[in-house]
């Protein structure tokens, strides 16, 4: 296979499933079918490094020697992990890039979840052709940030931790959290406009992406929000991840 037909690899690393497949950076698709394995039980470093190596096997022949992207439910300052949401505790202060490097033998790009996800959705999705200041939220089991200033990553934002009435934002606004207590759309809504009110007081984004699996249902709820900025649901679902890892990867090889 010729090198032009080579893609790099985006991985998504989860708490119940590791998913990765090679990405088309002009299409800003999956180039194959992605693979899915199940996350460790014992989730550590080592453990989900072996199940990497797994997956990046699978592709071989697909990536040759393209650089691989790799994100985690945890803060990472310079390939370093800082904190562990859903994977094993002993990531955390763990040189878990160098790590990954050493297992596979390729160069990798570590970065948060919700990041790589805020970069897919700036290079190929609902953010695409916005300009100045956009904030991507994931509205999962927690809610994840990711600030985009002119198209540049601003890293690890962890804006789902805000306080908010005395709590932490995700334990009361968070998707799981809904459906956990069985509230409708329109009570979501009124905790979620606290949350986003309080976030454009804050930064005062040019627009704000809403992302996760509940994104599509986004017309019965982001209807119901109040916010001078304009707030969309993200376009690439649960693709954005491993499209955004991927093409970090890429990038980081290029500078």
């Amino acid at each position: 296979m010729s090198k032009s037909k080579h893609h790099p690899l985006g991985i998504d690393v989860g708490g119940s499933g590791i998913k990765g497949a090679p990405v088309d950076l002009k299409a800003g698709e999956f180039a194959q079918k992605r693979k899915r394995i199940d996350t460790p039980e014992k989730s550590t470093p080592e453990a989900v490094a072996e199940v990497i190596a797994e997956i990046v096997d699978h592709f071989a022949d697909q990536i040759g020697d393209e650089p691989i992207g790799v994100t985690v439910p945890a803060v990472v300052q310079h390939g370093t992990v800082r904190t562990a949401a859903n994977i094993d505790k002993s990531w955390i202060d763990s040189d878990a890039e160098k790590l990954l490097e050493k297992r596979l033998g390729r160069d990798i790009t570590l970065l948060n979840d919700a990041d790589a996800a805020g970069i897919g959705e700036l290079r190929y999705g609902a953010a695409k052709h916005a300009k100045g200041l956009v904030v991507l939220t994931t509205l999962g089991t927690g809610i994840g940030t990711a600030i985009l200033n002119n198209g540049e990553l601003v890293p690890n934002s962890e804006l789902g931790h805000l306080e908010i009435d005395g709590h932490d934002a995700e334990t009361r606004a968070a998707s799981s959290i809904k459906d956990k207590e069985g509230i409708s759309y329109a009570e979501w809504a009124k905790r979620l406009q606290r949350y986003y009110s309080h976030l454009e007081a804050l930064l005062w984004p040019d627009l704000i992406v809403v992302g996760g699996g509940v994104s599509k249902d986004a017309d019965q709820f982001l209807p119901l929000l109040d916010l001078r900025t304009e707030i969309i649901p993200a376009t690439l679902k649960n693709a954005a991840g491993i499209i955004g890892a991927a093409r970090q990867a890429h990038d980081n090889v290029q500078d």
